[in-house]
């Protein structure tokens, strides 16, 4: 039996893992509502433009997660448009790397705003509707580094681990109301980003990794296609780790 058709926001959708998120849930039936910041309004507009062209059912919304403000302005006007949101996949994610010696109060707080106080501000104006409506999906999308620490990434590490606290603890108040919260722990992907590296970084990562390879996106957004079903209804407060081997426990 197929499922019902069910409205998905990413948060940080049009980024590399995010772009896979949204291709999958169009796949799935799941119209996708991708989230992105102000500052990429042009990069927006091309990337919705691509996947129009692909045919998939994905609409796009603007807005600062990281602000509570702007994030509630953002909400209303996607319920407005798309309906309200079943599924949540909070993505959004920036580095400011530094060792803690050198780590100034502002790298610390650009990532903790938009890593870990996004979360709260993405999640708490859907989460009354989801526990009305007797279901909803939220995943977050944490990293490897949250679970094992990352040299030089003090502020990363530190808002990583506290999606997953997040995650447990609501998890525990959504159980009895059909909403699950849960978490995806990736390790490295295949993204612009780190195929930008050198050539010498990457393979030094990669002969790290058990499987000797890097993540696909795709691999990424199968996990969360999984968790946002109706398959995965008894799984909730789960940290789910796709890392190839790189950490274990």
């Amino acid at each position: 039996m197929a499922q019902p058709m069910r409205v998905a926001l990413v948060t940080g959708g049009i980024g590399g893992i995010g772009t896979s998120i949204c291709h999958r849930q169009a796949k799935d039936r799941m119209p996708g509502v991708a989230n992105y910041h102000p500052m990429e309004q042009e990069q927006a507009e091309a990337w919705l433009a691509a996947r129009q062209a692909e045919g998939l059912d994905i609409s796009i919304a603007v807005g600062d997660v990281s602000s509570w403000d702007d994030t509630q302005r953002m909400i209303a006007e996607v319920v407005e448009k798309a309906g309200p949101v079943d599924v949540l996949v909070n993505c959004a994610g920036i580095t400011r790397d530094k060792t803690f010696k050198r780590m100034e109060l502002a790298q610390w707080e650009a990532v903790i705003n938009v890593n870990l106080n996004s979360v709260f501000n993405v999640t708490r104006p859907v989460w009354d509707g989801m526990l009305e409506r007797g279901f909803g999906r939220i995943i977050n999308i944490s990293s490897v580094n949250g679970q094992r620490g990352q040299f030089g990434q003090a502020n990363y590490s530190a808002a990583k681990a506290g999606m997953h606290g997040f995650t447990m603890a609501l998890a525990q108040e959504g159980a009895t109301r059909g909403v699950t919260v849960n978490t995806i722990s990736p390790g490295y992907v295949e993204t612009a980003m780190t195929l930008a590296m050198r050539d010498d970084v990457r393979e030094s990562i990669i002969s790290g990794i058990p499987m000797r390879r890097m993540a696909q996106p795709e691999e990424i957004a199968a996990a969360i296609a999984f968790l946002a079903s109706d398959q995965a209804s008894y799984i909730t407060g789960a940290n789910i780790p796709v890392n190839g081997g790189l950490f274990i426990h």
